[in-house]
């Protein structure tokens, strides 16, 4: 059954966050943006909440980028294009210093502050304020629609989550559907006191804290408010506007329970990759109604030729001949050796295919080709795109590996990622 949308396309416009430096995704992020880092082999980050606002008939949307910000800018540009005879907009509202303001963004709502004189000639009841760096399917209408019946002036997207990860979020107390109080990461101690009843099902899987998911619908005059006038210092939405506001107006808190993650370091991300290879995967790639748009790059089918294939997923554009590549996903235009295993890892391709002469050239002068070589072991590994693996190497993540920044690679959590066009030569060992 089609998902419900909103049916007046003025009535909601969309703020996109960009993200900050996004440190603790390095180094994904050493050359781009949060947002930017390549998911599922052939989508970016950004990709996921532009595709929830398209598919809830949201067409309206302004991305805030500053960190590392050209790819992401790039991507956007080349993707999201919409018919002259359409209102919908995806477009980039870039940090920029004014005469009035020379500061770059301070956070949250200072990005939003300062991009309001770009979204003021823009007619909306609503703002939606969105995190670039989530993953999960939601229908914004549904939440819209539980904010009207409510009355409320703002609405807060909250999960439940169980006792071991609430310390790591902003936890919230409700009552009737509107929130009474909050608690940013609050320590294991204090948790009893802030149990909520988030339901009969949640419940029975120990899901008793309902956690705030970054992601908030405004009354628009209030937001235009908040950020101008009654805490027009104010930096951060989560540690500030928020708090401030569950006292003095009704704040409402929008159950969701299906799947969501925020990409916030490298095991996240590593996981959240990995976890759309199984049979069934939390985070549904293919459904009709939740599609998730991307560029449109015209690559070739994947090409595959003697290789034993294992929930995997395979982007297009792909040539194969590796031995076994067993639960991991294989990004655009990658190329795999013979004789190579891939096991547990995330390869990102290639921005571009390397010519025949290119190729012969480098054969010649014994220079890795373009992605992964002959006779090769990977496993709790990510690539990163335009890498250049030899034949013959071994890299073998895991538990027993140190955390470690190296000129070619980094391990975190026993994953090892190998840098953006990165060289291994023949016989590296990791």
């Amino acid at each position: 059954m089609a998902i419900r949308t909103i049916t007046h396309s003025k009535e909601m416009l969309c703020v996109i966050l960009g993200g900050g430096a996004g440190s603790r995704l390095y180094p994904l992020t050493a050359s781009r943006s949060k947002p930017a880092v390549p998911i599922a082999g052939k989508y970016r980050l950004v990709d996921i909440p532009i595709s929830n606002c398209l598919n809830n008939g949201i067409g309206r949307m302004f991305v805030l980028t500053q960190f590392n910000s050209a790819s992401l800018n790039r991507h956007i540009k080349n993707t999201y294009h919409f018919s002259a005879f359409s209102k919908a907009f995806v477009d980039i509202l870039a940090a920029e210093q004014t005469p009035d303001n020379p500061a770059w963004y301070q956070g949250t709502a200072d990005a939003v502050r300062q991009g309001l004189r770009h979204i003021e000639p823009f007619e909306s009841d609503y703002v939606l304020i969105l995190s670039g760096d989530q993953l999960y399917q939601m229908n914004f209408a549904d939440m819209l629609d539980n904010h009207k019946a409510l009355g409320a002036d703002i609405s807060i997207a909250t999960i439940p989550v169980g006792q071991r990860e609430a310390p790591e979020f902003g936890i919230l107390k409700s009552s009737e559907g509107l929130i009474t109080s909050f608690v940013e990461k609050p320590k294991k101690e204090i948790l009893p006191d802030w149990e909520s009843d988030t339901g009969e099902h949640m419940k029975a899987k120990g899901r008793n804290y309902l956690a705030s998911m970054g992601i908030y619908i405004f009354n628009r005059k209030l937001l235009f408010d908040l950020l101008m006038k009654e805490h027009a210092s104010a930096t951060d939405f989560g540690k500030e506007i928020i708090p401030t506001s569950i006292s003095k107006y009704k704040v409402a808190s929008y159950q969701y329970e299906g799947y969501w993650t925020d990409i916030g370091n490298i095991y996240s991300f590593f996981e959240a990759n990995l976890g759309l290879t199984q049979e069934l995967p939390d985070f549904n790639l293919f459904d009709n109604d939740n599609a998730i748009y991307t560029r449109p790059r015209m690559l070739p089918p994947a090409k595959i030729s003697g290789t034993t294939l294992e929930k995997t997923l395979v982007a297009e554009g792909s040539i194969i001949n590796a031995s076994r590549v067993e639960h991991s996903v294989i990004g655009i235009r990658s190329r795999i050796g013979h004789g190579t295993t891939l096991v547990s890892s995330y390869i990102m391709g290639s921005d571009y295919y390397e010519t025949l002469p290119e190729i012969a050239a480098a054969t010649a002068g014994g220079y890795p080709l373009l992605g992964v070589g002959d006779r090769c072991y990977i496993k709790n590994a990510i690539l990163d795109k335009n890498v250049r693996i030899g034949n013959d190497v071994r890299i073998n993540g895991g538990v027993h590996l140190e955390n470690t920044d190296h000129a070619l690679y980094t391990v975190k959590d026993g994953i090892v990622v190998v840098k953006k066009g990165a060289i291994l030569p023949n016989g590296f060992v990791i």
